[in-house]
């Protein structure tokens, strides 16, 4: 009975002694977390694939232990979930394509206080405590819209092509482009539609109401594939425009700047591309990992758009169809210009 008790006591003691045991600690080499809001434009595509293989050679060096990638449908409400999850895996970084600009504040202080760091990039938030990696949507944006303006003469009517609805990104240039159409009093905006910044529903839109416009000089766009999406809308319309297509701005997608150069033969179309790189996708998992490593970063960092004009089209004559303009970011890069270069 003695024996029985001393078993019976031992056992209890482990017993409790695992229920009182803290959470197991985070692997030495750590996990970062990518939280994509939405998945379903060409740029969003690449933008993973280029983090992708950051965190793949990452591992492969030894430097995080894993990595996770996580896609949404646009909406807060499942963005915010899958942030919860992350919260729970205890991961030690989230970087985070967000699908609003302060609806996510509140679940991305909860996991700073978790002791996560948390880098928005691209369509970032307003969250104090999270460093914050941006494209300069504003003035690129302004440059882009005053040269078709002007290329227009300052006059005609236009077509505003929004980007993904309720986005950081869509907000910026779409007020940047406004500032810009209201010094060109002699330029009318005909029509504004949503692209959601992908072809085949930049294609539809526009299609939808070419029918009911005056004829169109220009469009203005924001990018993400949307681009070749418009031109594929005036080709098939047709009339006027088979022989002198609109000034279409590029948002850097392949197939629009085959499209322009296969109208610059014909019929000497000329345009401006300007677009935010996708590889931003590889530089913000580099950047991540460096802040983990203790690199000082300050908290509001911007990157380089890629610009096409008709002096150095022919560069991108042979760009693999499908695919956006971008180059690919290195850790090296990320030192020199993000945070050597601040």
């Amino acid at each position: 009975m003695a024996a029985f008790s001393r078993r019976w006591l031992l056992a209890l003691t482990a017993a409790t002694l695992a229920l009182a045991a803290p959470p197991p600690a985070r692997a030495a080499a750590p996990v970062i977390a990518l939280s994509n809001a939405y998945y379903g434009n060409t740029w969003r595509h690449q933008m993973v694939e280029a983090f992708q293989a950051a965190a793949m050679a990452a591992k492969k060096q030894g430097l995080i232990s894993n990595y996770i990638i996580l896609n949404g449908d646009g909406s807060v409400a499942q963005q915010m979930a899958q942030m919860s999850d992350l919260i729970l895996k205890h991961v030690n970084a989230i970087v985070i394509d967000s699908a609003s600009n302060t609806a996510l504040n509140g679940i991305i202080a909860k996991a700073c206080a978790a002791g996560i760091t948390v880098l928005a990039f691209d369509s970032i938030v307003s969250a104090p405590c999270s460093y914050k990696l941006n494209f300069d949507f504003t003035g690129y944006q302004a440059t882009m819209t005053k040269w078709i303006l002007d290329k227009i003469g300052g006059k005609g009517n236009i077509v505003v092509v929004r980007g993904v609805k309720g986005s950081a990104p869509d907000h910026d240039m779409y007020a940047s482009q406004m500032a810009v159409v209201k010094k060109y009093p002699a330029v009318k905006v005909a029509a504004t539609v949503y692209g959601q910044a992908t072809g085949s529903v930049a294609q539809a839109a526009v299609s939808n109401v070419l029918p009911s416009l005056p004829h169109i000089a220009a469009v203005l766009a924001q990018g993400g594939g949307d681009d070749y999406g418009i031109a594929q809308a005036f080709v098939q319309y047709g009339g006027s425009y088979a022989n002198k297509p609109p000034i279409i701005a590029g948002g850097g997608s392949s197939n629009f700047i085959h499209w322009w150069a296969a109208e610059a033969k014909k019929n000497g179309y000329t345009t401006i591309s300007m677009n935010t790189t996708p590889g931003i996708g590889g530089a913000a998992f580099w950047l991540t990992l460096d802040i983990l490593k203790g690199a000082k970063a300050p908290n509001y960092m911007v990157m380089p758009v890629a610009t096409v004009t008709a002096k150095n089209l022919a560069q991108f004559a042979s760009m693999k169809p499908g695919t956006i303009v971008s180059p690919t970011y290195t850790n090296a890069w990320v030192k020199a210009h993000l945070l050597h270069g601040k």
